[in-house]
């Protein structure tokens, strides 16, 4: 299959010529074909990590288990195809003395929304990419699938497209089910055209909203489900600090220089009693080596927001890593299309050969209420913001002014009850995932995960990790007194397809 083309009109015309058949296939049949795409995929493992490791800079361990990961969620969701549930194929039989008049016959279920445009991420090049959770969701809802590459690892992007595209052709998909895009226009052109029902994208809040907001000026808008990132706060106790302080503080610089600081769930901000952390974490973020950005757009980036942030008067650096040496301002690295990356101030900090050193700032509690919104900006690399407080009143006072997060972590002890249960239930208003004695930087695929959050942590209401991250390209139909003969399978009463059917009197 021709999976890298320019023909937009082409790609268009033969998705949606896929997505009826597609989309009506059994779901076992659909959860065949996702297997034999990850089994497609871990046999070109020995392929396919040596050119994410030269286009990434990412190393080989980090890689494999992230191809792992990614053949793991399409089987994942093939073993939800098999269940069936996720139809919610639901039958209420006729009633003549239903309280609010005689009810008909309806039986409801969800059916697949159409072709969707997927926009892949930079920093997990197989996870979140073009085999990664978007697609496989979409696929599993039985939506064609146009993939936009991200311009920092294009090779790897064709080679792991062609094997997507040549498993899925071998189980017999039809043409058009899938098929890569490379280029800013392009995938502009097919996000405004008609046959596009819906998109997903990983990556900046600036591109991320300026694609949101093409999608929403269509003449008929479709849903855009952008995941933007945030800053993850972290919220630690006097009676945590006291108890396990330096584990606290070690599992904090473990997790924000993480991947070079490149996740988003990265813990951005850690807010600390006065006089607990300060010294314990300049000594471990000091003895942290130069780790390596995604790509040159990244590192820059990644100097200008930094810039910003040690530029604001509230702010000082208790560890300079690089990229922290004030220079003269140059023109910013961000773009339409996703890269993970924040535009701000430039500077002229230099990376080592090796990559970059880890950057630790700091504020008090007093300055970041004055300015929050300057100070909660998400610096898509190892640098990360210490606000320290001294009456624990304040940590409310800081959920306040959070705006949506992926995450948002308290770290406390057994008296801290009444403290935590306040906390959460103002975190649990502004974040997708609340964590208690954890850290954000894991995000499990599993039935239960959300990775999500309020705006601007994403543009949804839903998840983008997870079996229920399916529900985003599907919409539900009912069918009102139709005969038997002309009934879905899923609602049939012999259900050949042996699907939950909810419903029923029950």
């Amino acid at each position: 299959m021709d999976t890298v083309t320019t023909d937009i009109e082409g790609l268009l015309a033969t998705a949606v010529a896929a997505a009826r058949p597609f989309g009506t296939l059994a779901p076992a049949a659909r959860a065949s074909m996702l297997r034999a795409v990850a089994a497609a995929l871990d046999t070109a493992a020995d392929d396919l990590v040596p050119v994410a490791m030269r286009e990434t800079r990412l190393p080989e361990p980090r890689l494999r288990s992230e191809l792992v990961r990614t053949t793991f969620q399409l089987r994942l969701f093939a073993d939800l195809l098999d269940d069936g549930g996720y139809l919610e194929a639901t039958v209420d039989l006729p009633d003549p003395a239903w309280p609010t008049g005689p009810r008909p016959d309806l039986r409801r279920m969800l059916t697949p929304v159409g072709p969707v445009l997927v926009f892949a991420a930079s920093n997990f090049p197989f996870a979140f990419s073009v085999a990664g959770g978007d697609t496989a969701a979409a696929l599993a809802a039985g939506c064609p699938v146009l993939l936009k590459a991200h311009p920092g690892h294009p090779e790897l992007s064709r080679r792991t497209a062609t094997v997507v595209a040549d498993a899925l052709a071998a189980t017999g998909a039809p043409a058009g089910t899938f098929a890569l895009i490379e280029g800013d226009e392009p995938a502009r052109a097919a996000l405004v055209d008609p046959r596009v029902r819906a998109g997903a994208f990983t990556g900046s809040e600036h591109a991320g909203r300026l694609l949101f907001d093409l999608a929403a000026a269509r003449d008929e808008p479709i849903p855009f489900y952008a995941e933007m990132g945030s800053v993850n706060p972290v919220f630690v106790t006097e009676a945590a600090a006291a108890r396990r302080g330096p584990e606290i503080w070690a599992g904090y610089v473990d997790s924000y220089t993480l991947g070079t600081g490149q996740f988003c769930t990265k813990p951005g901000l850690l807010f600390a009693p006065a006089g607990f952390a300060e010294r314990d974490l300049v000594r471990l973020v000091s003895a942290r080596p130069a780790t390596s950005l995604l790509g040159e757009r990244i590192e820059a980036g990644y100097r200008d927001t930094l810039g910003e942030l040690t530029g604001h008067p509230a702010v000082r650096v208790l560890v300079a890593g690089d990229g922290t040496t004030p220079g003269a301002a140059t023109a910013g690295a961000d773009g339409a299309m996703p890269d993970g990356v924040t535009s701000g101030r430039a500077t002229s900090g230099r990376a080592t050969p090796g990559g970059v050193t880890p950057t630790l700032l700091a504020t008090s509690i007093a300055d970041w209420l004055r300015d929050p919104d300057a100070l909660a900006v998400e610096c898509f690399g190892p640098t990360s913001l210490l606000v320290t407080y001294d009456d624990p009143a304040d940590l409310l006072a800081a959920t306040r002014t959070l705006g949506g997060q992926l995450t948002a972590t308290v770290h406390g002890e057994d008296t801290d009850d009444d403290l935590a249960a306040d906390l959460f239930a103002e975190l649990r208003e502004r974040a997708g995932r609340v964590l208690w004695n954890g850290w954000p930087t894991g995000v499990s695929v599993s039935p239960a995960m959300t990775h999500g959050g309020p705006y601007p942590a994403t543009t949804s209401l839903h998840t983008s990790v997870g079996t229920t991250s399916i529900s985003r390209f599907l919409r539900p139909v009912t069918y009102q007194s139709l005969p038997a003969r002309l009934l879905p399978e899923p609602l049939r009463d012999d259900n050949p397809w042996n699907i939950p059917q909810r419903g029923r009197g029950v």
